[in-house]
């Protein structure tokens, strides 16, 4: 097992990754150009966050997305952990975990970071569970979004 971050050449294979989990979790088709762009997007800027990857087998076998957003009330950053996804064949093993406790490893050499969030929708007790089990808290926010009038990024 290796656990590194993504380059370049993983964004096809993560985008395919996240069509899949779109299609599989929400009954989403995602426009598969736009997605493959907003992988490259993130690995070429990485101060807006990065992926981890976990390669098994020749391939990449589980990965998920790292944010940023800047916390003024604690004079550092929180990590969003997102795009979270594990080959079917190799679900129920552990790799989550094992990415979470790479990040935690990661947010410790890094000083700016103050700690982690990770939103689940409501109806996935199983993600939920698994986030109370490895630390994490549920907290008092829901969360609201409204998009650019004009922004579409799934197929009709």
């Amino acid at each position: 097992m290796t656990i590194r971050k993504a380059v370049p050449k993983d964004a096809v294979e993560l985008a395919s990754f996240y069509i899949s989990m779109a299609r599989e979790t929400e009954n989403v088709e995602l426009v598969p150009g736009l997605i493959t762009a907003g992988v490259k997007e993130l690995i070429y800027n990485p101060h807006m966050g990065f992926y981890l990857v976990i390669e098994m087998d020749n391939r990449i076998q589980a990965a998920l997305m790292i944010s940023t957003e800047w916390s003024d009330w604690r004079n550092g950053k929180f990590w969003w952990i997102q795009s979270i996804y594990v080959q079917p064949d190799y679900r129920r093993q552990g790799l989550y975990s094992v990415l979470y406790e790479h990040v935690k490893e990661l947010a410790e050499q890094d000083s700016s970071v103050c700690g982690f969030r990770l939103y689940v929708e409501r109806g996935n007790t199983a993600a939920q569970q698994t986030c109370q089990e490895l630390g994490m808290v549920e907290t008092e926010y829901q969360i609201y979004e409204e998009l650019k009038q004009g922004m579409e990024f799934t197929k009709t």
